[in-house]
C-alpha cells in the first residue's frame, strides 16, 4: 500500500497546484495571464478557511483516509504587510494505526503582488520527519532561496536554491494561481510551472480543458473549470496519466475536486467545507440538502 506520507504529500500538491507559473519570465508578465494583484482585487481575503477530505482507492481499499485544512490571515513580517497561510494535513484516526502522518505548511507572501517572503514545512510519518524553512532573498545581484533543511535520516543542512520571479512555494503558488485571467488563458495549451519543496526545484505543466458541471459528494453540483496536469514520473507517479483538477468557476477560484493516478492506487480529494470566502460561492448551483 502507498505510504501515508506519500498520500498526504500528493494531496497537498494537488490542492495547491491550481495554476502554474512559467519559469524565467519577469514579474511584469506575471508568468501566466493574471488579473490585478492589488490586495483589494484578489480572489481571496483574510479569514478564509477551506476543508478537504482525501480519498484513496487501491484493491480492497476505497475510503477517506485523511483531512486537510487551509487558512489565511494577515500580519506584518519584517515591516512588510503579508498574508499568512497555514495548511494542515493528517491521516484519519483509524489509519493512524497503519501510517500516522502529519503535514504542516506555512507561507508568508506580500499582500500586494503575492511575492513570497518565507516558507515553513514540517512533515512527519512515524519516526521519519522532514523540515523546510525557506528565506527568500532578493538583495544583491542574484535572487536566491536560503533553505534550512533537516530530516531524520540526513540531519540538518543548508542549501541555496535558485529564485526567479516565477518560483513559488506550494501554498504561495496556490494563492497566486487563483488570480488567473481566463479571458487570456487558452484551452489545450501547455503552461509550465515551477515550485520548490525540500531541496528540489520542480517543473510540471498544466492544460486548461474548459468548463464543466461537477458533482461533489456532500456539497452538490458546482460549475467548474477543469485542468489536466502532467505529472513527473518518479517515486509517486507513473508519468503515463495526467492528474485531473476542478476549480470553482466563480471569483473565488477554489479547488473543489482532484484525482491523481499513483504508481499504487488512485488519490483523490474533495472540498467539504468553507468559511469567509471573499466572494459569493456562485458556482454552487445545486446544493445537497
Amino acid at each position: 500500500m502507498m505510504s501515508g506520507k506519500v498520500l498526504i504529500a500528493v494531496s497537498m500538491l494537488m490542492l495547491l497546484c491550481t495554476g502554474f507559473q512559467v519559469s524565467g519570465q519577469s514579474r511584469d508578465t506575471f508568468c501566466i495571464p493574471v488579473k490585478s494583484l492589488d490586495e483589494d482585487r484578489l480572489a481571496f481575503g483574510p479569514g478564509e478557511s477551506l476543508d478537504y477530505e482525501i480519498h484513496y482507492r487501491w484493491k480492497s481499499i476505497n475510503a477517506d483516509v485523511a483531512k486537510a485544512n487551509v487558512t489565511l490571515d494577515t500580519l506584518t513580517l519584517n515591516g512588510v504587510p503579508v498574508f499568512h497561510s497555514k495548511v494542515y494535513g493528517r491521516t484519519a484516526r483509524f489509519y493512524d494505526i497503519f501510517f500516522k502522518v502529519r503535514e504542516h505548511f506555512e507561507t508568508w507572501f506580500s499582500r500586494d503582488g503575492i511575492v513570497p517572503q518565507r516558507f515553513y514545512r514540517d512533515s512527519r510519518e512515524g519516526g521519519y520527519y522532514s523540515i523546510n524553512d525557506y528565506e527568500y532573498r532578493r538583495d544583491g545581484d542574484e535572487p536566491r532561496i536560503i533553505a534550512s533543511l533537516e530530516t531524520s535520516r540526513k540531519g540538518a543542512w543548508t542549501e541555496t536554491l535558485p529564485l526567479t520571479d516565477c518560483t513559488f512555494d506550494l501554498p504561495a503558488l496556490f494563492y497566486m494561481a487563483r488570480n488567473m485571467n481566463f479571458s487570456k488563458v487558452r484551452p489545450n495549451m501547455k503552461y509550465p510551472m515551477t515550485f520548490v519543496i525540500d531541496d528540489d526545484v520542480t517543473n510540471v505543466y498544466f492544460i486548461w480543458l474548459g468548463r464543466e458541471k461537477k458533482y461533489i459528494k456532500g456539497i452538490g453540483t458546482v460549475k467548474t473549470m477543469k485542468f489536466a496536469a502532467k505529472l513527473v514520473a518518479g517515486e509517486v507517479f507513473s508519468g503515463d496519466t495526467d492528474m485531473s483538477l476542478w476549480v470553482s468557476d466563480d471569483e473565488n477560484r477554489i479547488p473543489v475536486c482532484f484525482e491523481a493516478p499513483l504508481k499504487v492506487g488512485v488519490a483523490s480529494g474533495r472540498l467539504t467545507g468553507w468559511k469567509n470566502l471573499k466572494h459569493p460561492f456562485d458556482s454552487l448551483i445545486e446544493q445537497n440538502r
